[in-house]
């Protein structure tokens, strides 16, 4: 498994949706299915702040457009 800091949106988003399918499967144990659940919440915790980050990028680009009016 890769360092989740490192990983791009689309890579920690497809990443999580392959966690997401192995654990609705049920064909895990149940320490495959905590580790993979620590990891999936990570992914998803890595892919809010991404998304936190370009929200904040574009209002400040939104907030430079209407100064500039």
């Amino acid at each position: 498994m890769s360092d989740i800091s490192a990983l791009s949106f689309e890579a920690a988003y497809d990443e999580l949706e392959g966690i997401i399918a192995r654990l609705e499967s049920g064909d895990l144990s149940l320490d495959e299915s905590v580790t993979l659940f620590e990891r999936g919440r990570q992914l998803s915790s890595h892919c809010q702040a991404l998304l936190d980050q370009a929200e904040l990028r574009v209002s400040q680009l939104s907030g430079d457009a209407r100064a500039d009016e």
